[in-house]
């Protein structure tokens, strides 16, 4: 049912008016569609592309003090392929030659640095992340509503208030466009160039994407003479999605060192295929896991990096979910803080979103039914956060939205419901 219509982005909800006086910085995997964002965003802002080499060229050669009048407020995409512009940026804005730019990348620590060394204190920096839930349902020219996981994290008090006024139920197609969505996700993830494509087209595009990152974006981050040793840790941290990581472990299993495993998942990092999640362990006990935990962003890359096209497993599902919370934060709420807590003995609650009225727990079970044992550490946690403590969520795969614990404010909600 997924065409290549533009969808909606929530960043588009974040960026300027192009009438401010505002540098604009834009990050994110190759191809999420921030060229596309921009350009809707933007339509009267010159656009120049510098993946093109005549391009690069040609601003290379101009002079930074005819920059305003022959470039003026423009989009720059791909800004970090020629790193003299940044400068030019910066002259033509401090002398008020243009009062609004935006600059993108694909490449995080490229654009980011040459931000940093030249930009600070003028740019207003974005990331764009794969299409969320959300975003797929939309139309580009409609802001959808917001998500369930919206109300919940940025309200006041204690959760129980926003989930007493949603229907226990949805029936019919209301129902079927979210689970449709979901759908889609699992199977494939949210990059916007497979909208349009056959599943065969798909299997190609997502083959071709792993290839594009080793090659383009991994150069942009570092030479290495031989990308097999990469290759390996790359699958290999793809198969322990979800899990703890150990870098002694992935790193006796790919044959490297520790510190080339740090440094490799550290790329991975970086350019948008992984989060590390941190523990979280403050006033509770000191009897806490210090390690992070692991998340592929893309279920589709992810499905297609292992090969495992079947049902989501338990570490898949977990992943999957994970990352949409985080993309909604990363996105709208970025002041809110993400983690797990996990103690020595195993008690653990997948996620603690830290806000500014308390924190929340999540847990997550692929499941369709929900069992009295699996709220135990969301209690567990609750009893010993007291005040602070704003309710919990055990995500699942069944219908209905119910309330498990007034106590303890903790309740079941469908994953397709939440995002």
């Amino acid at each position: 049912m997924w065409t290549e219509k533009l969808k909606y982005r929530w960043l588009n909800h974040r960026l300027p008016d192009s009438r401010s006086r505002r540098l604009v910085v834009i990050t994110g995997a190759r191809q999420t569609g921030k060229t596309t964002l921009v350009r809707f965003r933007y339509p009267d802002l010159n656009y120049i592309n510098l993946d093109a080499l005549e391009e690069r060229e040609a601003l290379a050669g101009l002079r930074t003090t005819a920059w305003g009048k022959t470039v003026g407020p423009a989009i720059i995409d791909e800004a970090q392929k020629e790193p003299s512009v940044f400068e030019k940026v910066k002259w033509a804005f401090d002398g008020r030659e243009i009062d609004f730019s935006v600059l993108t990348g694909s490449s995080r620590i490229l654009l980011l640095s040459s931000v940093r060394e030249t930009l600070a204190g003028r740019a207003f920096l974005y990331d764009l992340w794969p299409l969320m839930a959300s975003e797929l349902r939309s139309d580009a020219d409609k802001e959808p509503d917001y998500p369930l996981i919206h109300h919940i994290i940025s309200g006041s008090g204690t959760i129980s208030s926003v989930l007493q006024a949603q229907r226990p139920l949805l029936l019919g197609k209301e129902e079927d466009i979210l689970i449709q969505a979901i759908e889609h996700l699992s199977q494939w993830g949210g990059m916007p160039g497979l909208l349009p494509l056959n599943d065969n087209e798909r299997h190609e595009w997502l083959r071709s994407y792993q290839q594009t990152f080793l090659e383009r974006d991994l150069a942009d981050l570092v030479r290495l003479r031989d990308l097999s040793p990469f290759r390996t840790l790359q699958r290999l941290a793809m198969l322990r999605t979800g899990c703890l990581l150990s870098f002694s472990e992935l790193a006796r299993d790919a044959g490297i060192s520790v510190n080339t495993a740090k440094r490799f998942v550290e790329y991975l990092r970086i350019s948008y295929q992984t989060i590390l999640l941190q523990p979280w362990s403050r006033n509770l006990t000191s009897q806490v896991v210090k390690t992070p935990k692991l998340y592929w962003l893309d279920i589709g890359l992810l499905r297609q990096g292992t090969r495992q096209w079947g049902s989501l497993d338990g570490e898949f599902f977990e992943t999957l979910v994970v990352g949409e919370i985080y993309k909604w934060i990363s996105t709208m709420i970025p002041d809110t803080g993400l983690y797990f807590y996990r103690t020595r003995s195993g008690m653990e609650v997948d996620l603690i979103v830290e806000t500014q009225d308390g924190l929340l727990g999540i847990e997550i079970k692929n499941r369709k039914r929900v069992a009295p044992a699996d709220i135990r550490p969301l209690k567990a946690v609750a009893e010993k956060l007291g005040n602070e403590w704003r309710g919990g969520l055990l995500v699942y795969t069944g219908r209905e939205i119910m309330q498990l614990s007034g106590e303890h404010s903790i309740w079941a909600v469908p994953f397709h419901r939440l995002v």
